[in-house]
């Protein structure tokens, strides 16, 4: 609140005539954000389409504003902008014939996805920033201690991943993987549709 009244120029007590806690800027603040781009384009009839859109943007939006993300975790925000949001990705499942906490949960584990995959994004980043090495120079400098753990046998499947995973070390990786992730998600939420479209 210090901070917000003094990009203001004004007292912090006077911004408590505007807001009752600091919790209600972060509502203030998490609804803007759900504004950005125009809001929740409107719906397709396409839901795979639909929810594919909302997830990137939501991580788009999360690189632009990595604060939100421990914010968004938590209590849902209720001002208009989140619930036109909500509102958007519940019409794209409406059409399927799940019941309501179904839809509900669906939504908040692609929110969960989302959220968990650009904060690992965001850290993997802040690493790099932090330690001043690269992705590919880190592989290169634990080459050799994953030779050895390759040829003690003790971790089969982590062994296939270090000799034959293309995934990691691809210069795209982070949005294979989380196209990936995604596609899985939409693909197991159709597996299981009530009504086929």
């Amino acid at each position: 609140m210090r901070r917000v009244a003094k990009e203001l120029g004004t007292g912090t007590a006077s911004l408590y005539r505007y807001l009752a806690s600091k919790d209600d800027l972060l509502d203030l603040m998490l609804d803007a954000v759900a504004a950005e781009d125009g809001g929740p384009p409107a719906p397709t009839g396409d839901w795979r389409g639909d929810l594919r859109t909302l997830a990137y943007r939501s991580r788009a939006t999360i690189h632009r504003h990595p604060w939100m993300t421990s914010l968004a975790a938590g209590r849902p925000s209720l001002g208009p902008n989140s619930l036109d949001a909500t509102e958007h990705a519940l019409a794209a499942l409406d059409p399927l014939g799940f019941d309501i906490d179904v839809m509900i949960t669906v939504v908040d584990t692609l929110h969960a996805f989302v959220r968990g995959y650009a904060i690992g994004e965001l850290a993997q980043q802040e690493a790099v920033r932090r330690s001043g090495v690269g992705n590919q120079e880190w592989m290169d400098a634990h080459t050799p201690y994953l030779d050895k753990v390759v040829k003690a046998g003790r971790h089969p499947l982590l062994a296939r991943v270090i000799r034959d995973a293309e995934l990691p070390h691809a210069a795209d990786s982070a949005e294979r993987g989380f196209q990936l992730g995604l596609e899985r998600l939409l693909d197991g939420w159709e597996a299981n549709l009530p009504i086929r479209p």
